[in-house]
């Protein structure tokens, strides 16, 4: 009996917190995953090699390090992987530093959005998802956020960029006929987590004595979402295929004219900072020493996913308590960072 081809994966960002989880899940389930990432420096490179380190110890991973600004080595390595499956979650994050250094954005999330799509133009794969957010949701006051809502409304170039990727991707679905997922994420943490996000600033401060800057006087609502639930509706959601002309039911996203869809991946449980704080606390056993400041321009008062479409597309829905996720974050930063 001849042996079953066994899947491939192409992830760009696998040295990113998302990508490493997602690749990780994969390789585990059996996939070949070629990754590819730019080790930029926006934050600590060592965490990001560190990460691919991880990856690495499995001979199914096969590594690339370059920037998707890079047209002719996104091809080359889009042709030698012949993906079945391309999920693209590489781009330069972060709402505040888009402010201080918008171009960074254009170049990642547009540009290199741009190369990858013209490499799967020539090759369509079963199935392309590409990474959003909810920042993209921006200034539309409705709660929760549905996958129907306008998005005419970005606060920020980060939001900006990821909206047009969003049109992009439609735009070579309709053109092109490639089956296409966009999932806009809500507030992602857990270990492995970047040293720019809230949760890792606030352990590491506090385990070290230090103060905290609570922004929004700690009024603002977040739908946080652990990790390891967003890799899990990933990757119950690769085999859900778009398809013109077959909406999942009321409420789907589904294009008219392209098989492109949007998927909200959050609980649809927001909680509010200082509740969020106060968990960190106790996980930790140590008070916080807290800096109240003003919210910070491009943020938002609150985020809340309506989770309706992943349920009805997968049968779940991310459900990981704050205490436990905190409490897994904890766990690895100890363990990675000798500290506490």
């Amino acid at each position: 009996m001849a042996e079953t081809r066994r899947r491939t994966a192409l992830i760009t960002g696998t040295a990113g917190f998302i990508g490493f989880h997602l690749a990780t899940r994969l390789l585990q389930d059996g996939w070949r995953v070629v990754g590819i990432d730019g080790f930029t420096p926006y934050y600590d490179v060592a965490l990001k090699q560190a990460r691919h380190r991880f990856l690495k110890q499995s001979a199914d991973f096969v590594e690339h390090a370059f920037l998707l600004e890079d047209a002719d080595a996104v091809a080359a390595a889009y042709a030698e992987a012949q993906p079945d499956l391309v999920v693209h979650l590489a781009a330069q994050a972060g709402v505040r530093y888009s402010i201080e250094n918008p171009r960074a954005y254009v170049d990642a999330n547009l540009v290199g959005t741009f190369n990858l799509l013209e490499a799967v133009r020539a090759a369509a794969p079963e199935h392309l998802i590409l990474a959003s957010t909810s920042s993209v949701y921006g200034g539309n006051p409705s709660m929760p956020f549905v996958e129907t809502d306008r998005t005419d409304y970005p606060l920020t170039i980060y939001a900006a960029t990821k909206k047009a990727a969003e049109a992009m991707t439609h735009n070579y679905s309709h053109l092109w006929s490639i089956p296409t997922t966009v999932l806009r994420f809500f507030t992602v943490y857990g270990p492995w987590g970047r040293p720019d996000m809230a949760l890792f600033k606030f352990v590491k401060a506090i385990l070290a004595g230090e103060p905290i800057e609570v922004y929004g006087q700690g009024e603002m609502l977040r739908d946080f979402t652990y990790v390891g639930d967003l890799v899990e509706a990933a990757v119950r959601l690769i085999d859900r295929v778009p398809a013109v002309g077959a909406p999942a039911g009321t409420g789907d996203s589904l294009s008219p004219v392209a098989p492109w869809r949007v998927v909200n991946i959050g609980g649809g449980r927001p909680v509010n900072l200082m509740d969020f704080i106060a968990t960190i606390e106790q996980v930790l056993g140590r008070p916080a020493e807290k800096i109240m400041l003003p919210i910070q321009p491009g943020d938002v008062y609150a985020t809340y996913a309506k989770s309706d479409l992943l349920r009805t597309l997968t049968g779940y829905t991310p459900s990981t308590s704050v205490q436990q996720g905190v409490g897994r974050f904890v766990d690895w930063y100890r363990e990675h960072n000798d500290a506490g």
